[in-house]
């Protein structure tokens, strides 16, 4: 009897340990997947497009956001100086001259998202260090009393509006971009020609696009070049303003697009997670979001709705230039640019 029920006993201890073992081989893991991005877009507009990709995917992110001082400067800096150990996954910049830079760098590692196929070429690196989504046009801004509405940003130079132009600081932002896509497209000759022009005509210096737009609609100046948030941002809150497309006949220039940009960090520590970021922002559903958001960024990919204020990507005669060009451009200049703001 004693044999017996110890039989019993060893047989309960065997049930109950192998019991134990399924149990705890069948819990789920709790680990969460993570992505760190870097994201010079204003925070305003960027954070609820993240928080909608943490609600779909369920993967966590974290953001470091630029400040408004150091826009766009500022994570591409931190992303230099972490070459050697890596913080962030993913780099969402707001232009995608610093992405060439950070190419040129060896801080980016190549990516060809699936959902970048039926983005035009035009807007991608070749060799898929970026990819370009969501972008803002440079366009004129002109107050409504002005009759005889400038279409080229050769305005700046025809005496008709002598003083009465304004333009952001060449030194900073979009502008500086701008700036240096001109270079590119006309030479150097030709650019600087343009701006000493635009200097001996009187044109006002302000210090970002916004203050532009703003001195615009107060009638202080005629018009000014600013990125097509500025001037949609304006129409939309009832100002006496209208926006431009420059540069639209068959013999202008076009109109310099500026793109967002994702760039995937290379030696980042979540890299599938970072791809699926990168996905999610390349979608078409987010470049719909961003269209109807107070940026009111233009999307890439063909067909997507957009709001009555803007154009589509493929009814806008744009610039035809290469924004590794312009990133080498932009840093040749700097010298010129300085003198030229009496610096």
């Amino acid at each position: 009897m004693k044999k017996t029920i110890l039989a019993i006993f060893a047989i309960l201890v065997l049930v109950m340990a192998g019991y134990t073992v399924l149990h705890f081989t069948k819990e789920p893991s709790t680990k969460v997947s993570t992505v760190t991005v870097y994201v010079s877009e204003d925070q305003v507009f960027s954070e609820p497009i993240l928080k909608d990709f943490e609600k779909d995917t369920g993967i966590k992110f974290r953001a470091v956001y630029d400040t408004e001082e150091a826009k766009s400067t500022g994570a591409m800096n931190r992303l230099i100086a972490e070459k050697d150990n890596p913080q962030a996954d993913v780099y969402w910049a707001n232009e995608p001259i610093r992405a060439e830079v950070l190419k040129q760098k060896g801080i980016s590692e190549s990516y060809f998202s699936p959902n970048a196929r039926d983005i035009p070429a035009r807007f991608k690196d070749p060799d898929g260090y970026w990819t370009g989504f969501s972008a803002r046009a440079r366009v004129l801004v002109v107050n409504n009393h002005v009759k005889d509405v400038p279409q080229s940003i050769l305005a700046y130079t025809d005496p008709r509006w002598k003083g009465k132009s304004v333009i952001t600081n060449p030194l900073f932002g979009t502008t500086t971009s701008h700036i240096a896509a001109l270079f590119v497209l006309w030479g150097d000759k030709r650019a600087k020609a343009f701006m000493n022009a635009m200097k001996q005509n009187r044109t006002a210096i302000s210090t970002n696009n916004g203050e532009s737009a703003d001195f615009v609609t107060a009638g202080q100046y005629d018009f000014s070049l600013v990125d097509s948030d500025d001037a949609v941002n304006r129409i939309r809150q009832g100002k006496s303003v209208k926006m431009v497309y420059p540069d639209q006949g068959e013999n202008d220039t076009g109109c310099f697009i500026v793109p967002n940009a994702t760039v995937l960090i290379k030696g980042g520590r979540h890299p599938k997670a970072a791809r699926k970021l990168i996905d999610y922002l390349l979608s078409r559903e987010t470049e719909r979001k961003l269209a109807f958001a107070d940026c009111a960024q233009i999307p890439l990919h063909p067909g997507v709705e957009i709001p009555s204020e803007l154009k589509p990507i493929d009814k806008i005669k744009t610039m035809q230039i290469n924004y590794a060009d312009v990133a080498k451009k932009m840093v040749e200049i700097q010298p010129f640019l300085k003198t030229w703001m009496g610096l």
